[in-house]
């Protein structure tokens, strides 16, 4: 007999972007810098780290289980009740309840491809066949072609908007026509990991939208533009009914007492995510622009990150880089193309002098 399923036999496991201190055990570097895993360079809000520095005394103790304060916090920003809305361990964890609730082995579900790879990972561990759907010429979903992958066994559709690892986004009426057209069984997914970094005039915020949808679940992350990628918290919001069939299955005091004070804080600290947003938004334009005058071409990005076809196989680019302690992201599905977090202007500098000694 199996020790495991099959699609688990041939998982490969989740690699993230590598870390600087694996970097300096491997190559002795030690001034280098990490735009492989979208982070905020600015880092978290003073407030936050203040208000988790404040907790710290009561470790001993578990979590409110029920997060009562963040979740009545988001509740009032969103205009939602707390019952629609769930806490998970960074939406990483929602994403995967959403799997394992919903989904069983006779069920189907539809993503596109290339983008967030845990939706692949959840399917595979659950054993629930899908269809990843290849993006458009353009890398953008192909939500026609999504909505024409939807068979009667299709629970689960997740859209990332904007697309990791790509960055471009789908507009509000192409996401309306999606919302009105598959059939109403069908829960589609919003990830929306990097909404706040988005500024296209026609992207679109899908919580307005969930007149449009019954099966309706939007997610967010405090892990990019909060800052608090460490700390594991993101959240969904949806009817009632959705949140409270996930929050059965969800683990107990999934979410830390630090993660919920920092996360409380850092929703009062919008001069500091207005900060970051600005950043980006330079910085965005100004790298997009650099690496077209060395003659590539970079994807039309809405998040903190810009996608870069090297024309050319990308991992010796990549390997290169790292010998000189810039720290990107490859990906085997796209084999030309670097996934770069966009940081402050001094540490993408350093990215576009080394990229420009490894191209020459």
């Amino acid at each position: 007999m199996a020790l495991v399923i099959p699609t688990i036999e041939g998982l490969a496991p989740y690699e993230g972007g590598k870390p600087i201190e694996e970097l300096a055990r491997e190559l002795g570097i030690t001034d280098a810098v990490k735009l492989a895993s979208n982070e905020n360079p600015l880092g978290p809000s003073p407030r936050a780290l203040e208000a988790a520095a404040r907790v710290v005394a009561d470790s001993h103790r578990y979590p409110d289980g029920a997060a009562y304060g963040l979740r009545a916090k988001l509740a009032a920003k969103h205009g939602v009740s707390m019952e629609e809305v769930l806490l998970g361990a960074g939406s990483n964890e929602l994403l995967d309840l959403a799997v394992r609730v919903f989904c069983t082995r006779d069920s189907h579900i539809v993503f596109a491809d290339p983008a967030f790879v845990v939706y692949r990972i959840a399917a595979l561990t659950c054993g629930v066949p899908f269809t990843a759907v290849p993006l458009t010429a353009e890398l953008r979903h192909d939500l026609p072609a999504m909505a024409a992958a939807v068979t009667p066994q299709t629970r689960l559709m997740f859209v990332a908007n904007p697309n990791n690892p790509t960055g471009t986004h789908v507009g509000r009426a192409a996401v309306e026509k999606l919302l009105r057209e598959v059939p109403p069984e069908v829960i589609i997914v919003m990830d929306e990991a990097y909404l706040e970094y988005a500024d296209a005039p026609d992207y679109p915020d899908s919580l307005e939208l969930r007149g449009l949808r019954e099966r309706l679940l939007v997610l967010r992350t405090f892990s990019k533009i909060y800052g608090l990628a460490a700390f594991r918290v993101g959240y969904a919001v949806g009817p009632k009914q959705l949140i409270d069939y996930m929050n059965r299955v969800r683990a107990p005091f999934n979410v830390s007492t630090l993660a919920q004070a920092a996360a409380t804080a850092a929703l009062d600290d919008q001069a500091h995510v207005q900060s970051a947003r600005e950043l980006n938004a330079r910085e965005r334009a100004r790298v997009s622009a650099a690496l077209r005058g060395l003659g590539l071409t970079v994807a039309p990005s809405q998040a903190n990150f810009v996608l870069v076809d090297l024309q050319r196989p990308a991992r010796p680019v990549y390997d290169a880089l790292l010998k000189k302690g810039v720290i990107v992201r490859p990906f085997a599905s796209l084999p030309t193309s670097l996934r770069v977090t966009l940081g402050t202007e001094r540490e993408n500098d350093r990215f576009l002098n080394a990229l420009t000694e490894v191209l020459s």
